[in-house]
């Protein structure tokens, strides 16, 4: 069984340093998809480049996307509501897992797919995983904010999430694919499209590193992420970020109402520090490299 990393890129250079190497003994080739527009709209140049990754060059296969997908509601000389910003993002967003298999047409049946965002990081150590005789995976992950070394212990993280390539449907089905399982007597799964008995959910699945960047750079990320129209709301800035990365405070509520869309971002949950025994071997290993994102 060969294994297919898949993943989105913007500007997180870190994100992907840190991601090849602590997946390259188990990935045979890394899938990174990258578009000429942001999730917002914007025009945006193309920031990823191979070179940059010598070690894995022979394993990774950049797929870009130069075109805006079908259905994106124009402005028509007027201002997009928030939903209809929602929606064109929601549409360039799963443009981009669907992109991704162009470059799958090497796979085997049984190879394995794993599909991502690039600040979630599978254990592919876990034994788990390793003695699972499963067709479909998802990944259980610790959730962390700003620092490699500071938990969000709230919120338990279903990221990344994987399929046989004989029972992938769609990269945007593997993305929405439900965190349950099923008994096998459950006869209603064979018949579905997202109830599963054929799945295993890797309790020590790794590792999701979120917002590990300055506050001018989340900034610019909150901006054009699928979440932008919420984050326009918010009346966040810079400054408030900066504040929130110093006081090492959450500033998104996982649990608030969706409709609620200020009040969601009016967050104060101060993260906890933990041991670095808990991390991937290669950021535990390099901590001089990383100094400057540990707390």
């Amino acid at each position: 069984m060969k294994i297919f990393d898949c993943t989105t890129f913007y500007a997180e250079h870190l994100m992907m340093d840190v991601r090849f190497n602590v997946l390259d003994e188990h990935v045979d080739k890394f899938i990174v998809c990258e578009s000429t527009i942001s999730h917002s709209g914007k025009p945006k140049k193309l920031n990823f480049d191979i070179n940059n990754y010598p070690k894995f060059k022979n394993k990774i296969i950049h797929v870009i996307i130069d075109k805006e997908p079908n259905g994106i509601i124009k402005s028509e000389n007027k201002l997009l509501t928030p939903t209809e910003k929602r929606i064109n993002s929601l549409k360039r967003i799963e443009l981009s897992y669907d992109y991704m298999a162009k470059a799958l047409d090497i796979a085997l049946d049984n190879d394995l797919i794993i599909l991502s965002d690039n600040d979630e990081i599978p254990n592919l150590n876990s034994n788990q995983f390793k003695n699972s005789n499963k067709d479909m995976f998802i990944f259980k992950q610790l959730f962390f904010y700003y620092k490699f070394n500071l938990l969000y212990d709230l919120v338990p993280w279903y990221g990344s999430k994987a399929a046989k390539k004989k029972k992938l449907l769609s990269m945007s089905w593997l993305k929405n694919l439900k965190n349950k399982q099923y008994p096998f007597w459950r006869i209603d799964t064979l018949f579905s499209n997202n109830k599963y008995i054929n799945l295993d959910i890797i309790e020590d699945g790794g590792w999701h590193f979120t917002n590990i960047m300055t506050a001018e750079k989340l900034y610019e990320k909150l901006t054009n992420f699928g979440h932008h129209d919420e984050f326009e709301l918010s009346g966040l800035t810079v400054d408030d970020l900066k504040k929130k990365i110093k006081e090492k405070k959450v500033f998104f509520n996982h649990f608030m109402d969706k409709e609620k869309y200020k009040e969601r971002w009016e967050y104060d949950y101060e993260l906890k520090k933990i041991e670095n025994n808990l991390l991937p071997e290669y950021l535990a290993n390099n901590l001089k490299k990383f100094n400057e994102w540990f707390d």
